[in-house]
């Protein structure tokens, strides 16, 4: 493994296990075994580290809501494929998932947030739009679709959050059943 992508590892880890203000530079470079200054190369500071670390796995994060947002003209069987793309990304994505949740959780002005809130409002973009060309269909849905998303997205990251809080062997399969489960639930009033 090169120095770069074993400095993001380390620091992913650190960053989710003890939070990004509470861990120095040095202890990223002790436990990546590089110096200061091969970090310092690489990402310039302890901020630059951290949006390496967002952007790393939010690059998958995006790709993932692209491909299956393309609006095929059935709504339910959209956000089925992107619930499961979602089961799938967060559950072989822990940490970095659980890191994301923390940092959007984070206080407004702290770097944190402001690293992972464009990401988020992008997300939302994404999501407002696949629900923008079905609300054509759905009339109920007319002037409300950025709501519709932004519940969507919670409803979903709640999901996760109390699955992963769950011991392994309680959690249930995250299944395209599953997804189907979820996502009628959802919809119950909106579509169904």
């Amino acid at each position: 493994m090169d120095n770069r992508t074993n400095i993001l590892e380390k620091a992913l880890q650190l960053f989710y296990e003890k939070g990004y203000d509470a861990i120095g530079v040095q202890e990223i470079a002790d436990a990546a075994g590089v110096t200061k200054p091969t970090l310092y190369h690489y990402y310039g500071s302890k901020y630059g580290l951290l949006e390496a670390v967002a952007m790393e796995g939010y690059a998958a994060l995006k790709a993932g809501f692209d491909d299956a947002s393309v609006y095929e003209g059935n709504l339910p069987a959209n956000l089925e494929r992107l619930t499961k793309f979602y089961f799938d990304f967060c559950s072989s994505h822990e940490t970095y998932y659980k890191l994301m949740m923390a940092m959007m959780y984070s206080a407004e002005g702290s770097d944190t947030y402001r690293v992972i809130n464009p990401c988020m409002q992008e997300i939302i973009g994404i999501l407002t739009d696949l629900f923008l060309k079905a609300g054509d269909i759905i009339g109920n849905m007319r002037g409300r679709q950025e709501q519709y998303s932004l519940g969507f997205y919670g409803f979903l990251n709640n999901y996760m959050l109390y699955w992963f809080n769950r011991q392994p062997g309680d959690r249930p399969e995250l299944t395209s059943g599953q997804a189907h489960e979820v996502v009628h639930q959802f919809l119950y009033g909106i579509y169904v």
